[in-house]
């Protein structure tokens, strides 16, 4: 997937790259069925991308591949395409191919919705170990563009390269959180993971807090975990990932193998998820965790302050 990556990073490597060109080059790779819709917010506009990869049966089980970040580029601060846009490439990467396979015949059972957003003048903020890259908009108009409800599981791509918990260069997945859980690591994305790579795999550590949302005021490890607080539907975070800490912000910082290797991984769980060869949990386990220990959803809210 080499070529998708590389295409993607010259395509976005510019501050006059929006929704419209994506659009065009998802359309030139034979993917029509995709929504471009511009949202303004406090500090600018950006523009959310939707597509939707038909599969063989209707009633097929809904894969989605979220390409979470704050922005692709921060014109005028910076020139160029931010690691921040990592998300957002693996995930267009990815509907790039499933797309090609469509085209060239190779129907998945099921379907793929893809969804990412645009932004090339997204601001910096203040974060540790490095800065981040904010975004024009919240975390809550982002879920409610990027998650869509027909998703029954969903893997959520971000950089990850900015903290010191991580300390491995390529891309690491988390456990799966789902309705306020964080569950045990999937067994069939382990194996997925180490077909990909050829090694053993590497586990994000999540924490409680991680998967709470954005403006309770706790530290978050990042945004990758975000859509979990917005549906019922188990999460997984595909992580972009390196050996030291990288700001988001930083230019010159996406490493096209690392990428091309998140984005066939992102594809492979989408063949097996849709064949239904692929758990990211095992409902057993998770309907007596709440019968013995309760529902844990408040953990999707702000909790006290929401109230």
């Amino acid at each position: 997937m080499l070529q998708e990556i590389m295409e993607l990073m010259e395509l976005l490597d510019t501050h006059k790259a929006d929704g419209s060109v994506v659009a065009e080059w998802l359309a030139g790779v034979g993917l029509e069925a995709v929504e471009v819709t511009r949202v303004e917010g406090k500090d600018g506009a950006t523009d959310f991308i939707k597509a939707e990869i038909r599969g063989l049966d209707p009633s097929g089980p809904t894969l989605g591949i979220i390409g979470r970040l704050g922005g692709v580029g921060a014109f005028p601060r910076k020139l160029g395409l931010v690691s921040d846009a990592d998300g957002a490439i693996v995930a267009l990467a990815s509907a790039a191919k499933l797309a090609k396979m469509r085209k060239q015949g190779d129907l998945l059972k099921g379907h793929i919705i893809v969804a990412t957003h645009i932004c090339t003048c997204s601001p910096i903020i203040p974060h540790e170990p490095t800065p981040f890259m904010g975004s024009p908009v919240d975390i809550h108009t982002m879920n409610r563009y990027e998650v869509d409800q027909r998703m029954e599981a969903i893997l959520s791509v971000d950089t990850t390269k900015g903290n010191r918990i991580v300390n491995r260069p390529g891309f690491a997945i988390t456990p799966t959180v789902k309705e306020g859980y964080i569950l045990r690591v999937s067994n069939d994305l382990l194996d997925i993971m180490e077909a990909v790579t050829n090694e053993m795999p590497v586990v994000v550590p999540i924490s409680q807090q991680d998967i709470t949302p954005y403006g309770n005021g706790l530290y978050h490890l990042n945004s990758i975990l975000q859509p979990s607080t917005a549906t019922a539907a188990p999460v997984v975070g595909v992580a972009t990932t390196a050996s030291i800490p990288v700001p988001g912000c930083a230019t010159g910082a996406n490493q096209p193998f690392w990428l091309e290797r998140a984005a066939r991984f992102c594809v492979e769980v989408a063949k097996a998820f849709t064949l239904r060869q692929c758990r990211f949990y095992d409902p057993n386990e998770f309907q007596l965790l709440v019968e013995l220990y309760g529902p844990m959803k408040h953990f999707q809210t702000l909790g006290k302050k929401e109230a």
